[in-house]
């Protein structure tokens, strides 16, 4: 058998419906980790889903209790073949977003598979069912071509709660650091550059959310009779965030920018375009950090984004000066920010401008976690996606967006390969979420020759994977 054969072995699979089939038996088990009485569905896609399938494939699977109560449960599954082989993670995730079912369009239904034209339209489709089930079509079909082996380790992590947070994963896999160590993690999610440039991002950036909030007085005052009398909170907090990032998006605060980018980052983001692709908003060039381009600004820089203000009454306003303003922010940030600190961080800078009378509350963040591009497993990946394409693959170093990748690549101490099979816009978390049928097929063949270029061992073999390391 040859690579050539799994990644046939793997299209067959597309175009003989057969992928569409279990696709569609997947996106109809109503899994919404947002609403309480989803914690069955949850359950029956690990056990009565994914379980069966993998024990069938030689997997050693069990269900793990999630340790924060209330939470989603885990699979695990192992499936070893050689101590001297390399051994690979991967990871999915088996919820989805609330279905949002009247707001879909005519004739479509989150939880059935509704293909029109070149999209197929379902809740999960694209996040998370669709992308885990062509990564497990491609090993199925690796299976097949070498005849019941895989020539690799691989160890499968699937949790039920990645669209609430992600309760739990960390403490578990805190906890089952050794049972749960590998060479590499090799996963999918989020979305291509765009959707005919097949693409691989090493982490995300991270991101953390805070409020600024100030109450001056109780109710509100004419603006005839105490105009220029008494300060206004809008206009106050309007001015603190101006001091925090200007009208052209540059961020003003020395502790929320980020290092310099690295040599090794520039380099990978330097062929490629950002925007331009249909239904996309057009990029505003003028906007963001002065001197970097689109690109750099989204996956090699931090932007500090407003994401809601409110004073007064903005439905129905009033002659009045408002008694209290609130803003809601959030920091996109890149490996090397002091994020941690953004609370010391935010104060100081807030206090020194003036405006210590404005509350400030950190809510809640996440890490950013990136790879060096030139990291050997990168390259070898890189490898394979162009041997299968015969074109050069994107290279992002992290994603614009957040996942919660710092698990793996922190926790678990590993290099993380993260090759989605979405696009932009794929209406993820929204009513009409859909794939594209060309990506679905071009997904199942670039991850049979991923999966079949791990277990090339052999002297002739064109792209063998890295040699494994050895765990500590």
């Amino acid at each position: 058998m040859t690579r050539d054969i799994a990644i046939q072995t793997a299209a067959a699979q597309y175009d003989s419906g057969r992928f569409l089939n279990d696709l569609r038996r997947r996106v109809a088990f109503r899994t919404e980790s947002q609403e309480p009485e989803s914690g069955g569905r949850l359950r029956g896609y690990l056990d009565e889903e994914l379980t069966p399938l993998l024990a069938q494939w030689g997997f050693t699977c069990r269900i793990v209790e999630n340790p924060v109560n209330g939470a989603g449960p885990f699979l695990i599954a192992h499936r070893h073949e050689d101590d001297a082989l390399p051994t690979v993670l991967s990871y999915g995730h088996g919820d989805v977003v609330r279905g949002y079912d009247a707001q879909w369009r005519a004739g479509l239904t989150p939880w059935d598979v509704t293909i029109d034209g070149e999209r197929w339209y379902g809740r999960g489709t694209a996040d998370n069912k669709g992308q885990h089930s062509i990564n497990l079509a491609a090993l199925k079909a690796v299976l097949h071509a070498r005849d019941g082996r895989l020539g690799f380790n691989l160890k499968l992590l699937f949790e039920t709660g990645e669209e609430v947070g992600s309760p739990g994963l960390h403490e578990l896999c805190s906890r089952l650091r050794d049972e749960l160590a590998a060479d590499v993690l090799i996963a999918s999610d989020g979305p291509r550059l765009c959707a005919d440039r097949p693409t691989i991002f090493l982490g995300s950036r991270g991101l953390v959310n805070f409020k600024l909030e100030l109450t001056l007085r109780e109710g509100g005052h004419h603006s005839g009779n105490w105009g220029g009398l008494l300060r206004n909170p809008g206009v106050v907090l309007a001015s603190a965030i101006a001091s925090m990032v200007d009208a052209h998006g540059k961020i003003l605060v020395d502790g929320l920018r980020p290092p310099p980018i690295p040599e090794s980052v520039r380099r990978a983001l330097a062929e490629i375009r950002v925007g331009g692709n249909p239904g996309e908003p057009e990029v505003d060039r003028d906007y963001g950090e002065p001197g970097l381009t689109p690109t750099e600004r989204v996956f090699g820089w931090n932007n500090l984004e407003v994401l809601a203000f409110r004073t007064g009454n903005p439905e129905k306003p009033v002659n009045a000066i408002p008694p209290h303003a609130i803003a809601y922010l959030q920091l996109r940030f890149v490996v090397g920010t002091n994020w941690q600190d953004l609370e010391r961080i935010v104060r100081a800078h807030l206090d020194a401008h003036g405006f210590d009378m404005i509350e400030l509350e950190v809510e809640r963040g996440a890490p950013a976690t990136r790879v060096n591009p030139d990291n050997d497993w990168v390259q070898w990946a890189l490898r394979s996606l162009r041997e299968t394409t015969g074109a050069d693959p994107v290279l992002l170093p992290n994603l614009g967006g957040t996942l919660p990748n710092d698990v793996f690549a922190e926790v678990l101490g590993m290099p993380t390969l993260w090759v989605p099979h979405s696009y932009p816009g794929c209406s993820q978390h929204a009513p009409n979420e859909h794939l594209l049928g060309p990506v679905v097929r071009d997904g199942l063949r670039i991850m049979a020759g991923l999966f079949w270029d791990l277990g090339a061992r052999d002297a002739g073999a064109s792209n063998p994977a890295p040699h494994p390391t050895t765990l500590a």
